[in-house]
């Protein structure tokens, strides 16, 4: 699969994608053909562009400051994101450039979730396997685009991605490419207060120190 597409400046949404298999992929490997099809669409496959975890920083903050939304496609392991995706949010979202003192860069834009499970989503429940409600999966997501001052949109979740009939899926990805075609004319986000970055001291993130 190529790596990137539409990487020039007009591009206003930026697709972080990340499956660390995409022949075992049903649901975002179409996702992923889908916002190919639409112009003013970057997408970037974390695992064909970073097969060995180096990550460009310098360019992903580049393509990030351009975009008016970022959209996180990955499937949900183990109740979180792909550890790809965990480490280029590590390294890309630093202090002093995403958040923190001076970190402004994001600020005032789009986050938007778009993700898959392989179990139903009744699965999410307290009565059964998962034990809670899926939503109880999102605050890292909101609490990560609070602390840069992003306003975090409405997940687009599908859930049961192994057993889901093949009609499921097409309608799930006509909606996704219905959604990247009319951002930002969503009526939702008229709903929708932005959300001003948190401040952090810098005795809590010192800068130039050891991680703890």
């Amino acid at each position: 699969m190529p790596t990137t597409t539409n990487t020039e400046s007009a591009a206003r949404v930026y697709v972080i994608a990340a499956h660390p298999r995409w022949r075992d992929s049903r649901v975002n490997l179409q996702l992923v053909k889908a916002a190919r099809d639409v112009p003013g669409i970057d997408v970037n496959d974390l695992y064909n562009s970073y097969p060995d975890y180096a990550i460009d920083v310098k360019t992903e903050q580049a393509r990030l400051a351009r975009a008016e939304m970022v959209v996180l496609l990955h499937p949900i392991q183990w109740y979180s994101m792909p550890s790809l995706q965990k480490l280029w949010l590590d390294d890309v979202l630093s202090y002093g450039w995403a958040y923190g003192r001076g970190g402004n860069k994001l600020e005032g834009k789009d986050v938007w979730l778009v993700a898959t499970t392989g179990g139903p989503e009744e699965s999410y429940h307290p009565q059964r396997y998962n034990r809670y409600f899926f939503d109880a999966f999102l605050p890292p997501y909101e609490q990560t685009a609070a602390l840069c001052g992003m306003r975090f949109l409405p997940p687009l979740i599908f859930h049961g991605a192994r057993s889901a009939s093949d009609a499921a899926v097409a309608e799930h990805v006509a909606v996704f490419k219905d959604r990247l075609q009319t951002y930002p004319n969503w009526p939702e986000l008229d709903d929708l207060d932005g959300c001003a970055s948190c401040v952090v001291p810098e005795t809590d993130r010192p800068v130039g120190q050891e991680e703890a």
